[in-house]
């Protein structure tokens, strides 16, 4: 698997942990930790977003699959 996909859904996992924390306890762990509107907020929200693209494609755009009986 591309590593490139892989940091992108350790970001999607990231950002759905986040959201459902503020929808069951109203708590924001990245606010929290960045602090509410500071630039690495933002930095990170932006990287969720940019992640969640990337998933996108990775759904709609197959890719090519990996001959393993070449040598």
């Amino acid at each position: 698997m591309n590593i490139l996909f892989v940091i992108a859904r350790v970001l999607i996992i990231v950002g759905g942990l986040n959201w459902g924390l503020v929808g069951a306890f109203d708590f924001n762990l990245v606010d929290t930790i960045f602090g509410a509107g500071s630039a690495a907020s933002r930095v990170v929200y932006v990287l969720v977003g940019i992640a969640a693209i990337i998933a996108l494609i990775e759904l709609f755009v197959p890719r090519r699959a990996v001959n393993s009986d070449r040598v």
